[in-house]
């Protein structure tokens, strides 16, 4: 790390350890490198003060500015100098040849002043990166460094770093767990907002599992640690943000391009300003001077600093929403959207089924609830479950009532005997093979409940039907706002499913999307997403993760459920929403495109400001002072303008 810093390859960044603490700064004005700036700023207005009394050549008043600048600029000259030895032209170099050319030809004065307005544009630039850099230091802060481990029948208090896989890990109420695990013992709520960006706490209890970073709110609870300190939720978010940021935007790369033709222009063009006027007669220091002052104008940090300023705080601001975005191609991508596709279960739905409807025609409604539920026990079937849920949420006590000679009907339902009477479970089509027909209300009945997505199943004996229940997957509470909240934003929204065309249908129109694709197969989701970016250019997939990889992948934007819970999803999508909230969808993109329109705004503000400045040349009126000014006042502007996005909100 050491060798790194030396080596420069970090302006101004100190590197540290990923677990190492961050150290605490000291106020801006405080800082060990802004006391140059005031030193040479107290030299300037004394030798500006001797020069009004003495004039401006006299010895004492640029004996006062030529400290001034050496004060202020040292360091620029060490970078200037050896980049000019390299002829490796960047800002410091024609920072440096512009101030040592203002000084040759007599303007002490205004050299120095120029050191001191770059001095101060640099700190000043300084302090709105490590304003955009904090987002990422306050996600580092999350999780404690500390935790009272239980081993064997002592407690003590251990550093992360040593916690084992295993341990028992102790957390009382007001406490943020250190370590990722599942509960053992206890039950209490856990607000998860650091790392899902979920406003509502969360229930956990016994087998549930737990992040690092997360506030247990009331009880007390003892979690076995599940991971390392490097491998819990919150370091792979971390880690995850920092590459994001470190990767190049595509506007980035092109500004880099951009830059590296720019400077030798500009150096090209100062050198005509001041050579071709004065052998046409002009007055060769006042060409040369204007020749300087082009340099300074020509300096290209408000554009080099247009995009990563953006990139860094949208990144930052999103992982702390709870959105991590990988990357700021994937940052610029997703504000270029035109479809998004989505995957009905798990990510539309919730994809457990649940009981909807319960119609009885003979006898309690509880009791038959509670004979189907007894019966179902016995079952493999996944809507068993969501029938023995419903009995429970009645208040049955299924489990305690006996049936005997249960057997299974393959692929039409099951039945068995309760209480000597012979009871069936199973699908419409069981029973009109028992009963030769279905009454035609009753089969209306089915038909509508069919038609609305859900799958039928019927309790009856061998002579009537007793009982309808309708089970479908339940939607989530947001996707209806979702989906509504996307279209309204211009953006093409599709649900790809595994169902039959009559449940998808009926969900697809539930739910409010513009297209509806069903019964593909996981290789059919990954051949429509190719159509759509045929037609689209720009296209997102959303699934969760596991059995959507393909789709993601082959996706402009593959964006992945629950990313908390899921080490496929953090590995696969561009982007994972880590709770399993599909609400954060319109803001990621509402802050991408916000970030586009920044940093569009960005590049053409800088250069306009440039070219501007440039064109005070022709009447001669360009002076170092306003040089400077146009260079400090555009990347000033550039980086509260990216700042903005720390603003954006849900």
């Amino acid at each position: 790390m050491e060798a790194i810093e030396k080596a420069g390859a970090f302006e101004n960044l100190k590197l540290r350890a990923e677990n190492e603490k961050a150290v605490e700064r000291e106020p801006f004005w405080k800082q060990k490198e802004n006391f140059k700036v005031y030193i040479s700023a107290v030299l300037l207005v004394i030798s500006w003060i001797l020069s009004e009394q003495y004039g401006e050549e006299h010895i004492i008043a640029v004996a006062g500015y030529a400290a001034a600048i050496l004060i202020g600029g040292y360091t620029l000259f060490q970078k200037g100098l050896k980049n000019l030895a390299r002829l490796n032209f960047d800002m410091s170099t024609l920072m440096t040849i512009a101030i040592i050319g203002a000084a040759i030809i007599g303007e002490w004065g205004e050299g120095a002043m120029v050191v001191i307005l770059f001095a101060i544009s640099e700190a000043l630039e300084r302090y709105s990166m490590d304003k955009a850099r904090q987002s990422i230091e306050s996600l580092m802060d999350i999780a404690p460094k500390e935790a009272l481990i239980r081993r064997g029948n002592e407690e003590m208090m251990i550093h992360v770093d040593d916690i084992q896989i295993g341990d028992v890990m102790i957390v009382k109420p007001g406490q943020k767990l250190a370590m990722d695990g599942t509960v053992m013992k206890g039950t209490s709520t856990l607000n998860q907002a650091a790392i899902t960006g979920e406003s509502v706490p969360a229930t956990k209890t016994i087998d549930d599992e737990v992040f690092a970073g997360t506030l247990n709110e009331e009880g007390l609870l003892e979690v076995k640690v599940t991971k390392r300190v490097e491998d819990t939720t919150i370091a792979k978010i971390i880690h995850l943000v920092e590459e994001a940021q470190a990767e190049k935007a595509p506007s980035q790369q092109f500004v880099d391009k951009f830059a590296k033709y720019y400077t030798p222009a500009i150096i090209v063009l100062a050198i005509l300003i001041a050579v071709v006027p004065p052998l046409f007669g002009g007055n060769w220091s006042e060409w040369i001077y204007q020749g300087l002052a082009a340099l300074v104008v020509g300096c290209p940090c408000a554009l080099v600093v247009s995009t990563p300023v953006a990139v860094v705080t949208a990144i930052g601001n999103a992982a702390r929403n709870g959105v991590l975005i990988k990357g700021g191609i994937h940052l610029e991508e997703a504000g270029a959207l035109k479809a998004i596709a989505f995957d009905k279960t798990g990510t539309l739905t919730k994809g457990v089924p649940a009981v909807t409807d319960v119609i009885t025609y003979n006898g309690n409604e509880r009791e038959l609830m509670k004979i189907t539920a007894a019966i179902e026990k016995g079952s493999q079937h996944p809507l068993a479950s969501a029938i023995m849920r419903k009995a429970e949420q009645n208040g049955s006590d299924f489990s305690s009532v006996a049936v005997e000679d249960f057997q299974s009907i393959t692929g039409k339902g099951v039945k068995a005997v309760f209480n000597g009477v012979l009871y069936y479970v199973g699908s419409p089509k069981l029973f009109e093979e028992l009963h030769g027909t279905i009454d035609r209300d009753k089969k209306q009945q089915i038909s509508d409940l069919q038609t609305q997505g859900k799958t039928v199943m019927v309790l009856g004996t061998e002579r009537e039907i007793l009982l309808l229940i309708a089970v479908a997957d339940e939607m989530r509470e947001s996707s209806r706002a979702v989906i509504s909240n996307l279209n309204s934003m211009g953006i093409e929204t599709v649900m790809l499913t595994g169902d039959n065309q009559r449940t998808a249908a009926a969900i697809g129109k539930q739910v409010g999307v513009a297209d509806i694709k069903a019964e593909l197969l996981p290789q059919d989701k990954l051949t429509y997403i190719k159509e759509l970016r045929a037609g689209h250019h720009s296209v997102a997939m959303v699934g969760d993760g596991v059995n959507d990889a393909p789709a993601l992948a082959a996706s402009t934007v593959g964006v992945a459920m629950g990313g908390a819970g899921t080490d496929t999803a953090l590995e696969t999508a561009d982007i994972a929403l880590m709770s399993d909230d599909l609400s954060k969808l319109p803001y990621t993109i509402k802050l991408s495109r916000k970030a586009l329109g920044i940093i569009k705004q960005n590049i053409t503000f800088s250069l306009a400001i440039k070219a501007l400045a440039l064109l005070l040349v022709v009447p001669g009126w360009l002076t170092l002072w306003i040089a400077i000014f146009a260079d400090m006042g555009a990347t000033l502007l550039v980086t509260l303008n990216s700042l903005r996005l720390l603003r954006v909100k849900e």
